[in-house]
């Protein structure tokens, strides 16, 4: 099969986010500058440079009560900082009831019963018991074409790391297993890796 987006697919749901797959999670902390804080997870999430550490997230719709965007991007634009939570397999149920559409005066996090934690470098919270955080303070933000589409590019400032997911000095994701989005309503988690050496290593 063969299809051009411009065309349509014929098909009862849009295979796009089932074919680049699977993808990490950005479960993203915000805070605006009311105090009010947000969380949401975002698939179109990934690390994009190591020196220094920077990632990117995508938000593509909008919420009536935030006009062309939705509360994560809102609140950034507004404060410039954002915190990366790392999304287990555990907490999969608390990431899903903060992936609403939620009015903007709610709390995500007391929503779902999440404990938060401030942030250290950065005027954020963040999910206390997450494997991994990234606090990060904005970059850019860039338009993209399409109705509501956004790219939020942030470098990384600070870096939690839960200690029991610190073996012999490394990250071990197999210590809580990773949840990545698949297409339609479907998730992954990471239980099982594999090394490859590159060549001349």
């Amino acid at each position: 099969m063969f299809y051009r987006p411009e065309d349509g697919h014929g098909l009862p749901h849009n295979p796009f986010n089932a074919i680049v797959t699977p993808r990490p999670i950005g479960w993203i902390s915000s805070r605006g500058k009311d105090g009010q804080d947000n969380l949401a997870p975002y698939s179109f999430f990934n690390a994009v440079a190591y020196v220094p550490p920077q990632v990117m997230f995508a938000s593509t719709s909008a919420k009536a009560d935030r006009g062309d965007t939705k509360d994560s991007v809102a609140n950034i634009r507004e404060t410039g900082v954002f915190c990366v939570n790392i999304v287990e397999y555990a907490m999969r149920d608390a990431m899903n009831q903060t992936s609403g559409a939620w009015d903007r005066d709610v709390d995500e996090f007391t929503l779902a019963g999440i404990d938060r934690a401030e942030c250290d470098t950065i005027a954020c919270s963040r999910v206390a018991g997450a494997p991994a955080n990234l606090e990060c303070k904005l970059t850019q933000i860039v338009t993209l074409p399409g109705e509501a589409n956004v790219a939020v590019f942030g470098e990384v400032t600070g870096v939690h790391m839960r200690d029991d997911c610190l073996k012999d000095g490394m990250f071990d994701v197999l210590a809580f297993n990773p949840l990545a989005r698949l297409g339609y309503r479907d998730y992954t988690v990471v239980r099982d890796t594999f090394a490859l050496n590159r060549p001349g290593e």
